[in-house]
């Protein structure tokens, strides 16, 4: 494995994201986090990725049960994160962070985030003196690092980077998908990272599962490589660049966890006929008209819908019915309208969804289309 050339403590440069844990109903299976934890650090690597509000805060407890009450704290490193939601003056964030704290069974944060950082909630950010109350932690020794997770244009960051040189880190979202889509600005954000020389942490390698349940044509042309999984060639190709710290992955299950160990362990970069085969995966999405959801779930997180739309369920419904041609679609809108959930046709389009969303969404016009195709 190789050493991180950043942080000496983070071994290795892949990152336990813990965001999309394994589900048992509406909790955590902690039989199978535990088993995927065990997996994670008897292969060396130790950086888990947290926030307060992932699974209904379920996330920083299963953390707490399931590492830090299992794990000696030299045994894990540990990020959280400041989240607009869940402050509103300067007096909040002090109790809140000793809440996290709390939450999670920890003396410290290894890693403290400003969370899903743009142009919108940094003015918050900036009239409540967030980063510079974060900051003191740092003194107090409740945080070792500091830094943001970042969902805007390339510019927004500059900006940001420009203001607070004391970011010592900086998480985005990157993949060969986002590299140079419009909207994410993927490889124009990394660019500000490199001006700036700040390490990165990438967030969504995979894109929330769409890189590796890839459309027909995009996966025939992965498939005629060498029998690695489609996720293989993503975390690869995230992991490949020069100012790459840790590559997050947020994984559901245990098999999920050994693929990613198998690549990250002895990291190989992409050769030449594997970029070549990126390439045209990316061309082929090009062809499909997909919903660039990551099931990030902030649209829903924190009752943020009103009406209790699985938004991002809904979202994936549609891209199956659409590009994948997935006959069971239907079947995935029923489930996503059942348990007490709205169906689309339900949506008041109060804007709530939108304003959280990292990837600038219309969500409104989207659940209109999602209305017409399982309106029946």
């Amino acid at each position: 494995m190789q050493n991180n050339k950043f942080f000496p403590e983070i071994k290795g440069n892949f990152g336990f994201g813990c965001m999309r844990l394994p589900m048992n109903g509406s909790k955590v299976d902690y039989d199978e986090f535990n088993k995927m934890t065990d997996a994670f650090i008897s292969a060396g690597f130790n950086y888990f990725d947290t926030a307060h509000v992932y699974i209904g805060g379920q996330s920083e407890t299963a953390i707490r049960d399931c590492v830090a009450n299992r794990y000696d704290r030299s045994k894990f490193l540990l990020t959280d994160k400041l989240t607009d939601a869940c402050f509103r003056k300067s007096d909040d964030i002090r109790p809140f962070i000793e809440k996290q704290l709390k939450c999670c069974g920890v003396d410290y944060f290894d890693f403290y985030l400003m969370h899903a950082q743009d142009n919108s909630n940094y003015e918050k950010y900036k009239e409540t003196n967030a980063y510079e109350i974060a900051y003191k932690f740092k003194d107090e020794g409740l945080i070792k690092h500091f830094g943001i997770s970042f969902h805007d244009k390339a510019d927004v960051l500059d900006k940001i980077l420009h203001e607070h040189p004391e970011v010592e880190i900086v998480q985005i979202q990157f993949n060969y998908l986002d590299y140079d889509d419009v909207v994410v600005e993927s490889r124009k954000v990394y660019e500000v990272c490199e001006k700036y020389n700040k390490p990165v942490v990438v967030m969504e390698p995979v894109k929330g599962g769409s890189l590796v349940n890839l459309p027909p044509k995009a996966a025939n042309v992965l498939t005629g490589l060498e029998g690695k999984s489609n996720a293989s060639y993503a975390m690869r190709f995230a992991a490949g660049f020069d100012k790459m710290a840790v590559v997050i992955s947020g994984m559901s299950n245990y098999e999920q966890m050994l693929d990613n160990i198998d690549t990250m362990k002895d990291l190989k970069s992409l050769d030449d006929r594997e970029l070549t085969a990126i390439e045209q995966v990316v061309k082929a999405f090009g062809e499909v008209n997909l919903i660039p959801c990551t099931s990030c779930k902030y649209c829903i997180e924190e009752n943020e819908c009103p009406k209790n739309i699985l938004i991002p369920d809904m979202f994936s419904a549609l891209n199956a019915h659409d590009a994948f041609h997935d006959w069971n679609s239907s079947l995935y809108y029923d489930v996503a309208c059942g348990n007490g959930h709205a169906k689309a046709s339900e949506c008041i389009k109060c804007g709530k969804c939108e304003k959280v969303c990292p990837q600038h969404l219309p969500i409104r016009k989207l659940l209109e289309d999602v209305k017409k195709a399982f309106g029946k």
